[in-house]
C-alpha cells in the first residue's frame, strides 16, 4: 500500500524521519523530505483490496499523528496485492 497526504508547507528531514520511525511497525518506509507531501509504503494484511486501503489509511493517519505531522488530507492510496507484485516481476 502506498498512501500520501498533501499540505501547505515544505517538510523537513526530521519530520519525515519521525514518520519513517512511526511506520516501521508496519514494515513501512516514508517519503517527503523537502516537499509539501508526506507518504508511506506500508504492508497490511487484508481479505480484500478495499479492506487493505482502509487499514493502510488508518495506520498511515495514526503514524502521522505519532510523528507529530499535520493532519493533511490523504490525496492518494494505492493497493497492490502479492499476486500483483509477483505478476510485475515476470
Amino acid at each position: 500500500m502506498a498512501v500520501e497526504a498533501e499540505g501547505d508547507r515544505v517538510l523537513t528531514r526530521d519530520e519525515v524521519v519521525e514518520l519513517a520511525d512511526a511506520v516501521a511497525t508496519s514494515s513501512g518506509i516514508a517519503s517527503g523530505i523537502g516537499t509539501t507531501r508526506y507518504g508511506a509504503a506500508l504492508i497490511v494484511h487484508a481479505d480484500s483490496r478495499d479492506q487493505a486501503v482502509e487499514l493502510a489509511m488508518s495506520e498511515f493517519t495514526a503514524a502521522a499523528a505519532r510523528a507529530g505531522l499535520p493532519p493533511w488530507p490523504i490525496t492518494s492510496a494505492e493497493a497492490m496485492s502479492e499476486d500483483d507484485d509477483l505478476a510485475e516481476d515476470e
